[in-house]
């Protein structure tokens, strides 16, 4: 028994040195930990760094949201009841020349050089109010996006009647040259249309009310400001407009794909109003029904139809060539 228990002593004894080992071995791993602590804690303020950094970004969000929000109040960026913005130099200078009743004009700080000099001339001659701005707020303003560092407010075009479109043919002297669009919803189509005719002579053009683009700031934009120059008359029903027209002696003549005679073969030089399509569908069923007859465009390559302002160019020039050569062999 008494060697039993002295074997058992050594026994616990043996298990105690193995644990002081073990606590040396551990200590020293948890040294070894210790030592590798400096290199995590320099990790560490790296991270506390991002985290202030993107702290830091959200203050500046929320001022420029503050701000976003200050302009779109601001009584300046508003139009107000009554009032259209054109956007543009182009657009500008050519509601000051036509005498067009502007509210004021908002130019970008900084900007005095080129187009825009004149513009400020110009509106100080027709004593215009001009006020400075940030370029921010005519960002934040425009929706043309291209505003040119000027935007007007101006009292919101008005349409005539078919029959002022009329009274401007006969007191030109020249036979009726009327445009007619047929459900044109694309606004630069639209504003493009409204430059070629100005530019040939057009009288007047005519639009439905319903499922087509109306005088919009993007319009005037896209037609370099002819729309100031060229009447536009709105109608409920193109059909019964078209019939009125024929009465007055105007051929009514649409342009068609699939037109059996090009436009080049045809009599264009009388009294003309010209139906354009939308660019893809056309004219629709009733309005190419109600044509006194259509006209077509050669295509000779794979492309099988022309933007709809490009293709009512083609066609107008030709009116006005037919025009001008008539009027050479009657002198």
């Amino acid at each position: 028994m008494a060697e039993q228990t002295e074997q058992n002593r050594r026994g616990i004894s043996g298990m105690n040195f193995s644990t002081e080992k073990n606590r040396k071995k551990g200590s020293g791993s948890m040294a070894s930990v210790q030592k590798g602590k400096p290199s995590v804690q320099k990790e560490k303020p790296g991270r506390k760094d991002k985290k202030t950094a993107v702290k830091t970004v959200r203050p500046r969000d929320a001022k420029r949201a503050e701000k976003r929000n200050e302009q779109v109040q601001d009584p300046a960026m508003q139009p107000g009841e009554g009032l259209d913005k054109l956007e543009g130099r182009n657009p500008v200078f050519e509601a000051l020349k036509s005498g067009r009743s502007i509210n004021r004009i908002l130019v970008s700080k900084g900007e005095k050089e080129g187009s825009i000099k004149q513009i400020i001339a110009l509106a100080k001659q027709n004593h215009v109010v001009i006020q400075e701005v940030d370029r921010s707020r005519l960002d934040a303003m425009s929706e043309t996006r291209a505003h040119q560092g000027v935007i007007a407010l101006v009292a919101a075009r008005d349409y005539v009647s078919v029959d002022d479109i009329l009274k401007a043919a006969a007191d030109s002297g020249r036979p009726p040259f009327i445009v007619i669009l047929d459900e044109i919803t694309d606004p630069h189509n639209f504003g493009s249309i409204l430059r070629t005719s100005n530019a040939a002579g057009v009288h007047g053009v005519i639009i439905p009310k319903r499922r087509a683009i109306g005088l919009t700031s993007v319009v005037s934009k896209s037609s370099a400001g002819a729309v100031e120059y060229v009447p536009v008359a709105r109608v409920t029903n193109l059909v019964q407009t078209m019939e009125y027209l024929k009465k007055q002696n105007i051929w009514v003549v649409g342009t068609d794909a699939e037109a059996d005679r090009p436009y080049f073969d045809c009599d264009l030089t009388g009294g003309i109003a010209l139906v354009i399509g939308s660019e893809g569908e056309g004219m629709s069923r009733l309005v190419k029904e109600a044509c006194d007859f259509t006209v077509g465009i050669p295509m000779a390559g794979e492309i099988s139809s022309l933007n709809a302002a490009v293709a009512g160019a083609i066609v107008m020039y030709e009116i006005v060539r037919q025009r001008e050569e008539r009027s050479r062999l009657s002198r």
